[in-house]
């Protein structure tokens, strides 16, 4: 069973810090295309950020370069968005993607609050 579990949502104030992590597992991690998107209430979800299958290449929407980080864990099926100086219009929900055509996964979403 293909699972994709995000954590690490949670209120912070403006400029703060958050990492999302997702925790795959029922699909060979290593095989997938990774990528964080987001969901904004009344908004369309939105592509953040992508990594490759290695890691080598990563990929970032332009409101999120030089704040947020995607890294992978291919020994422990995890996938991780590091997010800094985090502003009022990063307050979303970011979902967690696998994609390995024709296949593509998504987790439940976790909700990020940047309020002060």
């Amino acid at each position: 069973q293909v699972q994709l579990v995000e954590s690490g949502g949670g209120l912070v104030q403006p400029g703060g810090s958050l990492r999302l992590s997702c925790a795959a597992s029922g699909f060979t991690f290593s095989s997938y295309t990774m990528s964080w998107y987001r969901q904004a209430p009344g908004k369309e979800r939105e592509l953040v950020a992508s990594i490759s299958r290695t890691g080598r290449s990563t990929n970032y929407a332009e409101f999120v370069k030089g704040r947020f980080t995607i890294s992978r864990d291919n020994g422990k099926n995890t996938v991780h968005l590091q997010m800094s100086s985090l502003k009022p219009e990063d307050t979303a929900v970011f979902y967690c993607n696998a994609n390995g055509s024709p296949f593509d996964y998504w987790g439940q979403g976790t909700q990020v609050t940047v309020s002060s």
